[in-house]
């Protein structure tokens, strides 16, 4: 066992530690999300995408009505009592949100190419060679200073 007094000596540096170790992380994060807000919308709020489908997507991060659906799911095997509807797809916040409980739920240890294809590709959009030329535009994107 540690010494009592050691283990507080040591913990300001632990925390301090995690900390930078979660900030760090939120910042890849936010790279990646505004790396597919890029690519998917050029940052537009009320983009309407794919319109030669019968339901085209929308928003920044082109969400269609089945990943609300797919996401208000996740959230209720969760516990959660939130709930998203298609009309939020057009707010920039929400759709993070959206992103975020899809990602961390299917991709929770997963790099930025295998989120990235599966967001433009569905659930094995990593493994299909559709999706490379979207990753080349994220990849692309990340490298652009913000």
């Amino acid at each position: 066992l540690i010494p009592e007094s050691e283990v507080e000596d040591c913990l300001p540096e632990y925390i301090e530690k995690k900390q930078i170790e979660i900030e760090e992380k939120i910042i890849i994060d936010n790279r990646l999300v505004e790396a597919l807000i890029q690519v998917e919308s050029g940052g537009k709020e009320n983009c309407v995408g794919d319109i030669h489908l019968i339901i085209p997507s929308i928003g920044v991060l082109q969400i269609r009505p089945i990943m609300v659906r797919e996401v208000n799911r996740i959230l209720k095997i969760q516990g959660e009592d939130k709930r998203y509807n298609n009309k939020d797809r057009y707010s920039r916040i929400k759709s993070i949100e959206i992103f975020n409980v899809w990602r961390d739920f299917h991709h929770k240890d997963h790099n930025n190419e295998t989120i990235a294809r599966c967001w433009n590709g569905g659930p094995k959009g990593w493994k299909r060679k559709a999706t490379l030329h979207y990753w080349k535009k994220v990849q692309k994107s990340l490298k652009t200073p913000a």
